[in-house]
C-alpha cells in the first residue's frame, strides 16, 4: 500500500526566507519531540485509548455483522450527532463515497445524512423530505446529555413511533454511547435499541476511527478494514525515533515552531481535492478544541492555540489567495493533494483563433487542477509564506486512515509542546452549562439567575 507523503520544502527559510524555519531549529526540537511522543504513548492504555483503535478487530467484525444484517432494508442512514460525533462521519463519507452518492447510491447502499445542527430551518425540511420509515438513525453521544443530539432523537423517535408503532420503531434506531453510564445507555436498556460503545479514553474529536465513525461508514459501504489498516500503518511509521522520518512528529514540530518562533498563529488547511474538503473541517475541530486553551498544565494563564482556517482548491484561489499572498504574515499553509485521481475529464479543442481559450483544448481538467495547485504553491512560496504538502496517491480508505491518524497524533504531540491539556474542553463546557440554564434544566437554576442578573440593564441595539 502507498504511503502518504509530506513535503515540507517550502516551510524552510531556504525557500521562503525569514518567515521560514531553519534546519537547525528543527533539529533542536528533535529531543523535545521524542519526549512528547513518549509522553503521549505512555497514556496509550489509560486515557488515550484512541491510539489503539486501529487494532480492535472484534469491534470491526461486530459492526460489519450489523451492517450486513440490515443491508437493503433502509434507503437512508442518518447520524444524529454534533462536533466529534458528526464531523468525522461527514469527512469519511465525502472522501470515500462518490460526490453524488446521495443522488444515486450504488445498488443496495443507503444515502447518508449527518444532522450536525439544530437550526429548525434545516431540520424541518429534513423531516418533510426524508422518509423516517425507510431510514436508520444512528444516535451518537457518549454522555447522552448533548442537548442538540437528544432533542433530535426525541423528535425523530416520536415520528417513528407515530408511523410505525412502539415495537417496530426500535429497528430504526441504533445508539452509540458510553458502555455503562449516561442517559442514552439507560434509554438503550429501557427501550431495547441496538447499541455500540464509545470507548473510554476516546474523546469526541479523536473518535473518528472508533464506533462513532465506523458504524455509519459500514452502513453506507465504506471499507472500514482498510481504514483501520491505513491508520495502523501510520502508527507503525510514527514510532520512528528520528524527527525527519516521523511525519506526525515533523508536522507537529513545524506547526509549533511556525506559531511560536515565527509568530504565525493561523493554520490554513487547503485541500486540492474536493473529496477531502470536509476532512479540513474535521481537522479544524481537532486543532481548535485540542490546543485552544486558557491555562497551562500548571494553571498559568497562557491563552494558547493556533487558529484553524479551511480553504478549498481551486475555489478559494478566487476568494482567499489574494489575502494569503499579500496580506499580513500571520498564516502557514498545509495543502492536500491527490497524485492519481480516480477520474479525469478531457477538455475539447475549440476556437483556434482565440489563444485565451484554445490553449486548453486537448488537455484535461486533472492537468489544469494540478497546474492551479502548483501555481498556488509557487505564489505562496514567492511571497514568503511557509507551506507544506501532503500527497495521497489516491483517495481511498487506506490513505484516509493514514492521514487522519497522522493528524490526530500530531495534535496530541503539539499539546505537549504547548504544555497544555489537549484532551479537555472547558470552554465548550461553559457554553453547554449556560444553554442548560437558559433551557430550564433542573440543577442549573443558580447559573440561570447569574445570567439573568448579568444581562439586565439598558440594551444598545441599532
Amino acid at each position: 500500500m502507498s504511503q502518504v507523503r509530506f513535503d515540507y520544502t517550502n516551510v524552510l527559510s531556504s525557500a521562503v526566507g525569514e518567515h521560514g524555519l531553519t534546519e537547525v531549529e528543527l533539529a533542536k526540537l528533535e529531543k523535545p519531540s521524542l519526549a512528547a511522543l513518549a509522553a503521549v504513548n505512555a497514556r496509550r492504555t489509560q486515557d488515550l485509548r484512541w491510539l489503539d483503535l486501529p487494532y480492535r478487530d472484534a469491534v470491526r467484525a461486530e459492526i460489519q455483522a450489523y451492517a450486513a444484517s440490515v443491508q437493503g432494508r433502509f434507503t437512508s442512514v442518518c447520524v444524529l450527532g454534533i462536533g466529534g460525533s458528526a464531523l468525522g462521519n461527514t469527512a469519511l463519507h465525502t472522501a470515500l463515497n462518490g460526490p453524488y452518492h446521495n443522488l444515486l447510491p450504488p445498488a443496495g447502499k443507503p444515502r447518508l445524512f449527518v444532522l450536525d445542527n439544530i437550526d429548525p430551518e434545516w431540520i424541518g425540511p429534513f423531516l418533510e423530505t426524508v422518509d423516517p420509515t425507510r431510514t436508520v438513525f444512528n444516535v451518537v453521544s457518549k454522555s447522552g446529555t448533548t442537548a442538540e443530539t437528544m432533542s433530535q432523537f426525541l423528535i425523530l423517535r416520536e415520528q417513528l413511533i407515530r408511523r410505525l408503532g412502539e415495537q417496530a420503531h426500535r429497528e430504526h434506531i441504533v445508539v452509540t454511547t458510553d458502555e455503562k453510564k449516561g442517559v442514552l445507555r439507560e434509554i438503550v436498556q429501557r427501550d431495547g435499541y441496538r447499541s455500540f460503545v464509545v470507548p473510554d479514553g476516546v474523546g469526541g474529536r479523536f473518535s473518528v476511527l472508533s464506533e462513532v465513525g465506523l458504524v455509519s461508514s459500514a452502513l453506507v459501504g465504506i471499507d472500514i478494514e482498510a481504514l483501520h489498516a491505513g491508520a495502523a500503518a501510520m502508527d507503525a511509521r510514527c514510532k520512528s525515533q528520528k524527527l525527519l522520518e516521523n511525519p506526525a512528529l515533523l508536522h507537529a514540530a513545524i506547526q509549533f515552531l511556525l506559531h511560536t518562533k515565527r509568530a504565525l498563529p493561523m493554520a490554513v488547511m487547503f485541500p486540492y481535492s474536493h473529496r477531502l474538503r470536509d476532512l479540513a473541517d474535521w481537522y479544524a475541530q481537532l486543532l481548535a478544541e485540542s490546543l485552544g486553551k486558557k491555562l497551562s498544565r500548571k494553571g498559568k494563564v497562557v491563552n494558547k492555540g493556533p487558529t484553524p482556517i479551511r480553504a478549498v482548491g481551486v475555489t478559494d484561489q478566487h476568494s482567499q489567495v489574494q489575502l494569503y499572498t499579500e496580506g499580513p504574515h500571520d498564516k502557514w499553509f498545509t495543502l492536500l493533494s491527490v497524485a492519481r485521481p480516480a477520474t479525469d475529464v478531457k477538455i475539447p479543442a475549440a476556437y483556434p483563433d482565440m489563444e485565451g481559450v484554445h490553449y486548453l483544448g486537448g488537455r484535461t481538467l486533472g492537468e489544469l487542477f494540478t497546474a492551479e495547485r502548483e501555481g498556488t504553491r509557487i505564489a505562496l512560496t514567492e511571497a514568503g509564506r511557509p507551506n507544506a504538502l501532503f500527497t495521497l496517491d489516491q483517495v481511498d480508505a487506506h490513505t484516509v486512515g493514514q492521514l487522519m491518524y497522522l493528524l490526530e497524533l500530531s495534535v496530541a504531540v503539539m499539546g505537549e509542546h504547548y504544555d497544555i491539556d489537549a484532551f479537555d474542553q472547558p470552554g465548550v463546557e461553559a457554553g453547554k452549562i449556560a444553554a442548560y440554564a437558559l433551557m430550564g434544566r433542573a440543577g442549573y437554576e443558580k447559573r440561570r439567575a447569574e445570567i439573568e442578573a448579568a444581562t439586565r440593564g439598558e440594551k444598545r441595539v441599532l
